[in-house]
């Protein structure tokens, strides 16, 4: 039922990357703050699917030191696709940009399912997922634009925004999950395997979804 439940809810979450704001009449330090705001929005509670790619890097090894490491990777990746797209630099269509990034998130998945540890590769994988999931970042970002006053404070305020929502979810995960199971030995069995089930259902659904039904 939860995941029929999560399959459901996930294309509708998941679509609700808007930022609808007018910021003509804001000062540069308001529109700072508001970036960062909208930022963090897109991670909580709007980002479902870079929710679920944050949790499948947190299952498979739940040491806070080794999940920052691949959010650092992943962040620095995502900053500059995000940033190239809005100077203008690359634009790469959204109907190949999002089914890559749930395929993504399937692929962390099945890892999460056959692989027994964390591999030093995956922080090349994380980091070139990040590359992907930034050119998402940009069409969310591309829709309320950049003021040019503000530009590169307002670029760089998303980014933080961003990085503050997925440190959230890694500290909410450690609080829920990580603390209390991760040295148990049914965490695989009883956690890791289930969760990256359900999360890798969710991304099979969106992969076809966002291939052959979004325009």
């Amino acid at each position: 039922m939860l995941a029929l439940l999560l399959l459901w809810l996930a294309p509708r979450l998941a679509a609700a990357h808007v930022l609808d704001q007018d910021l003509s009449k804001l000062s540069r330090t308001d529109i700072v703050s508001t970036y960062v705001l909208e930022g963090f929005k897109h991670i909580l509670p709007l980002g479902l699917d870079h929710i679920l790619f944050v949790v499948s890097l947190y299952l498979l090894e739940p040491r806070l030191k080794s999940v920052l490491w691949q959010a650092t990777a992943f962040t620095v990746a995502h900053s500059i696709t995000l940033g190239l797209s809005m100077y203008g630099l690359i634009s790469p269509p959204a109907s190949i940009v999002e089914p890559i990034i749930a395929l993504s998130i399937l692929f962390v998945a099945l890892e999460n399912i056959i692989v027994q540890q964390l591999n030093p590769w995956r922080l090349v994988i994380v980091f070139g997922f990040g590359l992907v999931h930034g050119l998402g970042f940009a069409s969310a970002l591309a829709s309320v634009g950049l003021p040019r006053a503000a530009f590169v404070e307002s670029l760089i305020a998303f980014n933080v925004g961003v990085e503050l929502g997925q440190v959230t979810v890694i500290l909410l995960l450690y609080a829920l999950v990580g603390r209390w199971f991760a040295g148990k030995a049914w965490y695989k069995q009883r956690i890791v395997i289930p969760a990256s089930v359900v999360i890798g259902l969710i991304a099979a659904y969106w992969t076809v979804e966002r291939v052959f039904f979004t325009s």
